[in-house]
């Protein structure tokens, strides 16, 4: 396959992320202003990489086409690690690539993730898959951001792999009738049989069975199982250093609540679970300055 440059921006490159980042009012901000200026930039420049190809995934178009455009950011990885980029983005990474040691195959696992959710239709086959997909879009991420708040790998790879997993599983719980709208469903199919509901029935038929609010207790009794690591792993953690991390944990751990508190039956799958902008302040204010 034949590359194409990827898109230049006007903006200089830490401008251009740092941008990106700050319009997309994710949760992901809520962390970053306990960081110094230097590794905010280059958690800036990873979130825009995360989002780039997240929305590549998400779009509207062709499999071809997302996988082709896919195909292009392992490449731009490669000329990245090499010093040479191509795209703004890229130019936003490269000098954090040495500077706190970000290892490739994080980046490409992302990617990997992001080719499962360009399909048009996602089915996830059994635990071990899910697991894998939760590593790929969110263990990875967290090993690149806990390389940047300066954990080793030692300690900062269990932690990122426990709330990766707890993250995602968050994610999934949370969005199981938005992802439906997609033709997405991330529920294990193993775990469907299990609980007697035909995996292959369709989307809308598998969450009004009787059966998924059971389903969906397995998979919140796991997530809780992750917290619960995630905590562990915390403890070898300069607490401090990750902050970050910490408030990231507080924050969906909330969502993560309100779901069990909410359920997951029938209409309630229709109704948003989110945590207030006044929760999220004090969440930072707790566990990032206090």
């Amino acid at each position: 396959m034949t590359t194409m440059p990827l898109e230049k921006s006007d903006l200089p490159a830490q401008v251009y992320v740092e941008t990106m980042a700050r319009k997309s009012g994710s949760s992901f901000l809520a962390g970053m202003c306990v960081l110094s200026a230097q590794r905010r930039q280059a958690m800036f420049a990873i979130y825009a990489f995360c989002r780039e190809v997240d929305d590549i995934a998400d779009e509207d178009g062709e499999p071809a086409q997302k996988h082709h455009q896919l195909a292009q950011w392992r490449f731009e990885l490669d000329r990245v690690f090499e010093g040479a980029p191509q795209s703004t983005i890229g130019e936003a990474l490269t000098p954090h690539v040495e500077r706190y040691g970000l290892r490739k195959s994080d980046f490409v696992a992302v990617v990997d993730g992001m080719e499962v959710d360009a399909q048009p239709q996602v089915r996830i086959p059994d635990d071990a898959a899910l697991t894998l997909y939760c590593d790929r879009v969110a263990c990875a991420v967290g090993r690149l951001s806990c390389a940047v708040f300066g954990a080793a790998p030692a300690v900062g790879d269990p932690l990122s792999n426990a709330l990766g997993q707890a993250l995602q599983l968050t994610n999934i719980l949370r969005d199981v009738h938005e992802d439906a709208q997609r033709d997405r469903l991330y529920v294990p199919a193993s775990l469907l049989r299990e609980h007697e509901i035909p995996a292959d029935a369709g989307i809308d038929e598998i969450l009004g069975h009787r059966a998924f609010p059971a389903v969906c207790g397995v998979l919140a009794a796991r997530t809780q199982e992750f917290y619960d690591r995630a905590e562990v792993a915390l403890s070898a953690c300069d607490r401090r250093a990750v902050r970050p991390a910490v408030i990231m944990m507080e924050v969906y751990r909330r969502v993560f609540l309100a779901l069990m508190d909410r359920g997951w039956d029938g209409p309630m799958l229709k109704e948003a679970v989110r945590v207030s902008s006044a929760r999220k302040l004090w969440i930072v204010l707790r566990h990032g300055v206090f």
